[in-house]
């Protein structure tokens, strides 16, 4: 059969609306037939006789019958004051009743001329005429029944046996609209489809029981034909909708095709229970007027089909008196699909990359086919690795600051761990990998939306996916059209599309509202766009099937990204099923549980507290408690992994769970190793080659990844990270630096960087001023790290948004000859056994020498030695000229976020202040005390601990007012926030009328 071409890009993956223009070839019919009318019996006109009868009576009698015996319903003349003040008889009441008999006949009468109209003209959906439910369904059968004898009518309306069938489905207006939008999902789309396609339904059932009575079906005729659903092409597939509007003109009529196949038994053993769930090779059967060139005829006049198909084709008709009822249970998806957002233009030469979505990464590796030993899986993946890291960085502060309260002498976790092998390359593949601005901009793209909303009063939209494009735009997919979208945000393809462009993304600022779609989570990448599932808002469950390792990779990109993505507020993510604990990632979100028992008994009562707490609140979802003054914790999503396969009776328990979980803010995803998953909304497979097929919603992604290698790796980074881990107390080596300098004199350096306030740099030549800048950035972080830099985390370092592989080496070409070689002939930068950047022995920087002479005077030499403390400390206040880099160019230096010295040097620095007034207390000397004191705090003014001795040896001067004066200042700097409960307690003690003092100053 030849298969359909389409021109659409971006869009074909959604229904094309039944208005616009096909943009594909017309089809041409290989064998044209003719449509074959079916012969009326002489019952089809006793039933024309008696509705003409019947509608001649309602319409011509009635009113003939009303003038002659109660006469004209209205007054001859304009009624006075004076008729409303009459007394109310009898034949007051029979008037009113007469007006009432009037008016119920003037709306049949106009429901009648309605119907006449609508099937003597083809619509084939006639408009509703307002109120008038029963009366338009009787006009309707009396029309259709009069009409039965024409050539239109067993196309258009149900037979008089259907005139005691329901009403509700004739009462509801039709809206088809919601097929034609490609954002619908689930419920709320199956709901629109349904009330869209009511009367496309009656028809096809109209149809199907005429040509059963007219001698054993269409078949017997050889006029029906059959369609093969086709396989995939690129980003399109194949649907009920646009097979019918090719083949039947109109895709509203979607439900005959889904009549006439529903629960029969297809060529791969499933069967069609949902409008929505085709696959490709299944045969489905079409009314008698198809036509187009993809059509195939009875078996035995398809010569261009294969033997096969033949038979599939032959063996599919005989099952056409199918029973009802037979197939599967289980959730459908909807009848739409996530549409990948049409982008705006590419530059003629688009920016090379390592994978789609990353314009901020390094792409040399990739141009060069390797990726010098990192990990792809996080190269590839920008918002977890920038998740990642951030939250390791901030458990490497915590770590710092809990620890500085360990001693004031010998602080445990001066530096953090440095690591090795797997977890060493992890952490550069994040450094390297890392879209923090992307995370950022999406975060505050978010919650600006939320605030706008909410200044409007108008409620959160559902959202089901977010796309970021290759140039930095944002499209999200809502779940229905919900308006004009608030400034600066704009319609995107259709309405069920906002997007906003990266440059108005830039100019939101901070907004003071909670996140309001913390379920978000990246899947992988389409076309250079990054897809973000929001599997809080799936109205189900979501099945992942594939091999266990191919299931577990997926399982811990999610659950890692969800753990510490930057756009979540606060979150619950229960993990079932997973071989590896990964809550040393953020143990406040994560929580493990042993099996499904335990699963279904948390669950069942989280979901009944929601759903109170809901009703209590008056909230429809949680969307509408998480904008405006009702922001409360119960609004946190909750999303459950399941990695290992529910059992038969456990999956239908967790089907049962989750039927109103999108509601509850709570969300499911499930491995399994079938397809048929009950309760499934969305169906997701991995491939063995890292593709994430989902067809039935349009996506075939190079799926994010986090193998179990990395998974490992990544959770040692955090667990090394721990305070607690490894750590007794003691100080020990853990204090020791990563590089020792000779502090002697003669361990004179040949370069020396001044890092520690202005950037200065002797024993080099300034270099030439194209470069310089570039050569100062490079040579800071090989100087911040000593343990060696990857190639790639340079690169990406000094050029964010990517640089190809000649610029590097060049850049390095000259760094290397900018720093030349030391008197024994070896190059001061070199490169070491991993291929990582290296500097040689004879390339300082201050914060090396600083880090020395704490390091020496607390465990080296000054340990036993109080004047050689002395000295040493001393030495090291005076290195301190300011804040780190302090007069960097502005937009150079950005990897320093990723970097955690803007915490260890003021740490750094108030240790040793602390240490050298320790020392002059020791012999009285508060003056030199409190001038060491003066001197750190210029560069940790938060310390507290710095206060606390400033305060003692002000106390130990004996000078009252001088206590007084500090302690008002300390008072002055608290601000609203007021002193720290140590701070008061110290005051307390050590000046007891302060409170006095405060109180007058307030």
């Amino acid at each position: 059969m030849p298969r359909r071409r389409t021109t659409s890009s971006a869009s074909s993956t959604a229904p094309s609306a039944p208005s616009a223009p096909s943009t594909s070839p017309t089809p041409r019919n290989r064998t044209p037939q003719p449509v074959r009318v079916r012969r009326r019996s002489f019952g089809d006109f006793v039933k024309a006789f008696f509705a003409f009868v019947a509608l001649a009576g309602l319409v011509a009698g009635v009113p003939v019958a009303l003038a002659l015996t109660v006469g004209w319903p209205l007054p001859g003349g304009a009624p006075s004051l004076d008729w409303l003040q009459r007394e109310i008889t009898v034949e007051t009441f029979l008037h009113i009743l007469t007006v009432i008999v009037w008016l119920a006949w003037a709306q049949f009468t106009a429901c009648v001329l309605v119907e006449v109209k609508a099937a003597l003209s083809g619509a084939g959906v006639p408009g509703r005429v307002p109120g008038s439910g029963p009366s338009q369904l009787l006009a309707r059968q009396l029309v259709a029944a009069l009409l039965l004898v024409g050539a239109t009518a067993a196309s258009l309306t149900p037979g008089l046996s259907q005139l005691g069938q329901s009403l509700e489905g004739n009462q509801r207006p039709a809206v088809a609209a919601a097929q034609q939008t490609p954002g619908l999902f689930a419920q709320q789309q199956e709901q629109a489809a349904a009330t869209a396609g009511a009367l496309a339904e009656q028809a096809g059932q109209a149809e199907q029981a005429a040509a059963r009575a007219d001698g054993g079906g269409s078949a017997a005729h050889g006029d029906t034909k059959y369609y093969r659903i086709q396989p995939p092409e690129g980003r399109h597939h194949d649907s009920l909708w646009e097979v019918a509007e090719r083949h039947l003109g109109d895709g509203r009529r979607y439900k005959e095709i889904f009549e006439l196949n529903k629960d029969r038994v297809q060529p791969d053993g499933s069967r069609l229970s949902e409008a929505s769930l085709i696959r490709p090779g299944w045969i489905m059967e079409m009314p008698g007027d198809a036509r187009g060139g993809e059509l195939v005829e009875m078996p035995d006049e398809a010569p261009n089909v294969s033997e096969q198909v033949q038979q599939q084709i032959s063996d599919y008709a005989r099952s056409g008196d199918h029973a009802q009822g037979s197939g599967r249970t289980g959730g459908g998806s909807g009848d739409a699909r996530v549409s990948l957002p049409e982008q705006r233009p590419a530059p003629a030469t688009p920016a090379p990359a390592p994978s789609a979505g990353q314009d901020h990464a390094t792409p040399a590796a990739g141009q060069a086919g390797a990726s010098f030993g990192l990990p792809e899986a996080l190269l590839a993946a920008p918002l977890l690795a920038a998740g990642l890291l951030g939250a390791l960085g901030r458990r490497h502060r915590q770590a710092l600051w809990q620890s500085a309260l360990g001693a004031v002498g010998g602080r445990r976790g001066m530096e953090p761990p440095t690591p090795t092998g797997d977890a060493q390359d992890v952490q550069d593949a994040l450094l390297v990998g890392a879209d923090p601005d992307g995370v950022r901009l999406l975060d505050r793209s978010l919650r600006g939306l939320a605030a706008s909303l909410a200044a409007e009063s108008r409620a959160l939209p559902v959202v089901y996916a977010a796309w970021m494009s290759g140039d930095g735009d944002l499209h999200l997919q809502l779940a229905q059209p919900a308006g004009k979208p608030p400034a600066p945000w704009q319609l995107g393809q259709d309405q069920t599309f906002w997007m906003l462009t990266r440059a108005d993304a830039e100019r939101y600022e901070e907004a003071e509202t909670a996140a309001p779609y913390p379920g978000l989570v990246s899947l992988g990448t389409m076309d250079d766009s990054r897809l973000l599932l929001n599997l809080e808002a799936v109205p189900g469950i979501v099945s992942l099937s594939g091999t266990e390792a191919d299931r577990a990779a997926v399982f811990a990109s999610v659950a890692a990204e969800l753990a510490t993505n930057g756009w979540s507020d606060r979150m619950t993510i229960t993990l079932v099923g997973f071989g590896d604990d990964l809550t040393p990632l953020a143990p406040n979100r994560i929580r493990h549980l042993d099996g499904f028992e335990d699963l279904f008994e948390t669950m069942s009562a989280e979901t009944r507290q929601r759903r109170g707490a809901l009703g209590a609140a008056g909230h429809d979802s949680v969307l509408t408690g998480r904008t405006g003054p009702a922001q409360h914790t119960r609004w946190a999503p909750h999303l459950v992994l399941l990695a290992a396969q529910p059992s038969d009776e456990e999956a239908l328990r967790l089907a049962e769970l989750a039927a109103d979980a999108g509601r509850l803010g709570i969300g499911y995803l499930v491995g399994t190793g079938g397809t048929d998953l009950p309760g499934a909304a969305w169906e997701m497979e991995i491939t063995g080659q890292g593709r994430l097929l989902a067809p039935l919603l349009g996506l075939e992604l190079d799926a994010q990844l986090l193998p179990v290698a990395q998974q490992r790796a990544v959770v040692e980074l955090f667990s090394d990270a721990d305070p607690e881990h490894g750590s007794d107390g003691s100080g020990g080596s853990g204090n020791r630096p990563p590089f020792l300098v000779d502090v002697s004199e003669q361990g004179r350096p040949a370069v020396y960087a001044r890092l520690v306030g202005t950037y200065e740099i002797i024993g080099l030549d300034a270099p030439d001023g194209d470069r310089s800048a570039q050569l100062h950035e490079a040579l800071a972080l090989l100087l911040l790290h000593r343990e060696g830099v990857h190639p790639r985390v340079l690169s990406s370092a000094l050029w964010p948004r990517g640089v190809t592989e000649d610029v590097r080496d060049a850049l390095l070409d000259r760094l290397r000859t900018w720093l030349g070689t030391d008197p024994d002939g070896g190059a001061r930068l070199r490169t070491d056994a991993t291929g990582r950047l290296t500097l040689a022995r004879s390339v300082v920087s201050d914060l090396d020498v600083l880090r020395s002479l704490y390091y020496e005077a607390t465990q080296g030499r000054g340990a036993g030695s109080r004047q050689v403390r002395g000295r040493l400390l001393t030495d090291a206040l005076v290195l301190v000229r300011g804040p780190l880099l302090a007069d960097r160019p502005e937009g150079r230096y950005r990897w320093l976020t990723h970097e955690i010295i803007d915490a260890q040097l003021p740490l750094l620095v108030a240790d040793t202040g602390l240490a050298l007034c320790e020392f002059h207390l020791e012999r009285d000397r508060a003056e030199k005390a409190i001038e060491a004191l003066n001197a750190a705090l210029r560069t940790a003014p938060a310390d507290e601990r710095l206060w606390h001795e400033l305060l003692r040896a002000t106390h130990a001067t004996d000078d009252t007012d001088r206590l007084r004066a500090l302690a008002a200042d300390l008072i002055g700097r608290s601000g609203a926030r007021g002193l720290p409960p140590r701070t008061e307690a110290l005051l307390d003690e050590l000046l007891p009328t302060w409170r006095d003092g405060a109180a007058a100053a307030g």
